[in-house]
């Protein structure tokens, strides 16, 4: 088939996609799954032959995220059934005052979004919101949008929340390059889209705290539950980072030998999160009274939404699989590097299209880290360079989210806000983190071509 024809099959297999997650409301991973076979089918794949391909996409791409998501759930589900979220916002809070409480929530937001899920995050989080805005009067956006650009872009931007790990998966990249990558992008984004805009927007739309929760304060008893410490929270949340990272480093630095294997074995994310997730078990769940039973209930509690994730993301693995062996990968390949577009602008591009289509970050990650990879398979490219292209998808799939967003709607519910005044608020947020963000990536890119 000419290359025109492959291109012209793939755009309509992308409008299926799009079809059925928008107007039809079918679940992504089927989803999915349909466009794949659907571009298989119709690029001339043999179908004995498609549905072997299915079968190894999805078993490559699963291997790795499976193993991580579920791990990562399950340590996410531990800290935020011990108060470790509560402690670490209320310490960060007590440190930096309340004049400087917005920047103590978007720390807060951006730590805990690492191994708890966003909307599981905000969940825990928004009392302290409310209680702050109680306390000075002022709009409940000075202090949300803050903790809410904190939680998105951790959301997006470091591994082990499922977007960035669907993604690193599929464009083979070392996780470390990309928590250090994400960490340097994700930080000045979150600063400009928090605390920056915060203020900005806190002062032009006055949101008031619902009259429920208000009602609820003033009845509530003054008992409070005890929170383990921050020192310990910190050091739990932290570790399987650190490994990770020092994983990285250690293999530019130390020749072979013992203690690269070690610190190489250690460090690999599986090995991490099962050190943090056990360290989570023992010090939040055994030395604070939970029985084996009750460690028990939360770990599989935490893998039913965990379930759901890495589906679609192995879903994800079978559209690249897909692209690639119907050659859909060779065509793209030729016409982008005839298009002279950078591969990092390439791949915020597609990224943004997907995310304003269908709403879903995750979704719009998988899907522009398929389509581009086998693009990034003609190209000899570092492992920083691989990880900036992946913070770059990233970056554009936290941009413009709006009504086809459940996220949009989560934040509309929880800040009882009109649909303008979210549009305003969340929306504008989220495209600052992403431009900023992409900004960053594509000023480093120059340093890593």
């Amino acid at each position: 088939m000419s290359t025109l024809g492959l291109i012209i099959i793939t755009i309509l297999g992308i409008a299926v996609l799009l079809y059925l997650i928008m107007h039809s409301k079918m679940q992504a991973f089927l989803a999915l799954l349909i466009a794949s076979m659907f571009i298989g089918l119709f690029t001339g794949m043999e179908p004995t032959y498609l549905l072997e391909t299915i079968e190894e996409g999805m078993g490559g791409a699963l291997g790795f995220i499976a193993i991580v998501v579920g791990l990562g759930a399950m340590f996410g589900e531990i800290l935020r059934s011990s108060g470790g979220a509560e402690r670490l916002a209320f310490t960060l809070v007590d440190k930096f005052g309340e004049n400087r409480a917005q920047w103590a929530l978007g720390l807060t937001g951006f730590i805990i979004a690492i191994p708890v899920f966003l909307d599981v995050a905000l969940v825990i989080l928004i009392p302290i919101v409310y209680s702050l805005a109680l306390r000075t009067g002022k709009s409940l956006l000075y202090y949300a949008i803050p903790l809410l650009a904190g939680l998105a872009v951790a959301h997006s931007f470091i591994p082990p929340t499922p977007g960035p790990i669907a993604v690193a998966s599929i464009l083979n990249v070392d996780l470390g390059w990309m928590m250090l990558f994400g960490v340097i992008a994700g930080i000045p984004a979150m600063i400009v889209a928090g605390p920056i805009f915060g203020r900005y927007i806190g002062n032009k739309i006055h949101i008031k705290v619902p009259s429920h929760v208000i009602e609820a304060a003033n009845n509530e008893p003054d008992e409070k539950k005890e929170l383990p410490s921050f020192g310990l929270i910190s050091f739990i949340i932290l570790s399987p980072l650190v490994l990770i990272l020092l994983n990285t480093i250690s293999g530019l630095w130390l020749e072979e030998g013992n203690l690269l294997s070690f610190l190489t074995f250690i460090g690999h994310p599986f090995v991490a999160l099962i050190i943090a997730t056990l360290l989570a078990m023992f010090f939040l769940g055994k030395r604070r009274g939970a029985s084996k039973e009750d460690l028990q209930t939360m770990t599989t509690k935490a893998l039913e939404p965990a379930g759901i994730v890495i589906l679609i993301t192995g879903a994800g693995g079978v559209f690249k699989e897909v692209l690639i062996e119907s050659g859909v990968g060779d065509a793209m390949g030729e016409l982008m590097a005839s298009s002279g577009f950078p591969l990092v602008l390439l791949a915020f591009l597609i990224s943004t299209f997907v995310r304003v289509a269908q709403g879903s970050a995750t979704v719009a990650m998988i899907t522009a880290a398929g389509l581009i990879s086998p693009i990034l398979d003609m190209v000899d490219l570092s492992q920083p360079s691989l990880a900036l292209i992946a913070i770059s998808i990233a970056c554009g799939a936290t941009v413009l989210s709006h009504v086809n967003d459940s996220g949009f709607w989560l934040v509309n519910r929880f800040l009882e806000m009109s649909e303008k005044d979210t549009l305003k608020s969340w929306t504008v947020m989220e495209t600052i983190i992403g431009l900023v963000g992409f900004f960053v990536v594509f000023g480093l890119s120059f340093f890593f071509s």
